[in-house]
């Protein structure tokens, strides 16, 4: 869609707070409302009162799940039949995989030979058929192209550039202000690598409460997003390289928009913050999160954030929990 200004200053963005609303009608009957937690250690050690949005209780384990229902159900509204297709080594795949099932439609993921054994046995057991390609991104692609080519009616879900995949994964957001009430967040942190959920979460959090700030949270060795947003133009993600790998990818075009427009800032953290934050809330929390989640923790307790002004109550999205837990990365080095 052209980026037209309707009036002074908006634009044209893939979700709007009311697709976001539409989208939440749509799937809440499939999804977990996920609890809000607290940990007065965590308080202690950042100086303010943080709150975190436990996407980890999701199904599949993560929010992806959102995106992945609201794209099937809309998908199924209109008429279609499948099969659904996908790329994703991780928890995209899943996603599509449980809502395909519910949906009582195939579904075909395209997934990296060197994919992690317990995300493509959970992908099967979902029921989803599993077509491995090369670890590249041209390989995923042209294995994509060719299912789609094979299957008349087949239709592309996409990881996170799609408006019923922001929509869906802006429900998390919907859901965590409407939970806290009048006691409102000052700012919300969320990670970001494709930009699906901060997108989505943008557009959540500023349509409810227009005055909150939102914070990208980002490691250091994937900053597409910091440098895209310092420099004021789309930077692509080249060589990323770090343990959060749900955020290896580069933002998309509709996400990167929305982001650019909505965002206060950019955190950048380091891979000993991630480990630090993911080990903090597994001893402290007793929850289980993956390295993409401890990001956004890693962000809250950072020095940069400390310099914010104003910031007594703060968001945390804790976005999935799918961790190998025979390799968890504080043990690497015993």
């Amino acid at each position: 869609s052209s980026m037209a200004s309707e009036g002074e200053g908006a634009r044209c963005y893939a979700a709007s707070i009311d697709s976001v609303k539409e989208a939440y009608e749509n799937i809440k009957d499939a999804v977990n409302q996920t609890p809000v937690m607290t940990c007065g250690a965590i308080d202690r050690m950042a100086g303010f009162q943080v709150l975190f949005k436990c996407e980890n209780f999701q199904k599949v384990g993560a929010f992806k799940f959102r995106g992945a229902t609201n794209a099937v159900r809309k998908y199924k509204q209109g008429g279609g039949k499948g099969p659904l297709v996908t790329h994703s080594s991780g928890n995209h795949a899943q996603a599509l995989a449980l809502a395909a099932k519910q949906a009582n439609m195939d579904a075909h993921i395209v997934m990296p030979s060197n994919a992690s054994k317990p995300k493509v046995e959970a992908v099967k057991e979902y029921g989803a058929k599993v077509v491995f390609c090369e670890p590249i991104v041209a390989d995923r692609q042209r294995a994509a192209d060719e299912i789609l080519a094979a299957y008349p009616g087949s239709v592309f879900i996409p990881p996170y550039d799609h408006p019923d995949i922001i929509s869906g994964a802006g429900t998390l957001a919907l859901e965590f202000l409407n939970q806290l009430g009048e006691d409102k967040l000052d700012a919300i942190i969320i990670p970001v690598g494709g930009g699906g959920m901060l997108s989505g979460c943008c557009i959540a959090a500023k349509g409810l409460q227009p005055d909150i700030r939102v914070y990208a949270a980002e490691p250091v060795g994937a900053d597409d997003c910091a440098k895209s947003f310092s420099s004021g133009t789309f930077h692509e993600q080249t060589d990323p390289r770090t343990i959060a790998d749900g955020l290896l990818t580069s933002m998309g075009d509709l996400t990167w928009p929305i982001i650019k427009d909505h965002i206060t800032d950019v955190i950048t953290v380091t891979e000993e913050e991630i480990v630090e934050a993911m080990r903090l809330v597994w001893m402290r929390m007793k929850l289980v999160i993956e390295a993409s989640a401890a990001v956004g923790v890693a962000a809250a307790l950072s020095k940069r954030f400390k310099q914010e002004q104003g910031i007594k109550r703060v968001g945390v999205v804790l976005c999935g929990g799918n961790v190998d837990i025979d390799a968890l990365p504080w043990k690497q080095n015993a």
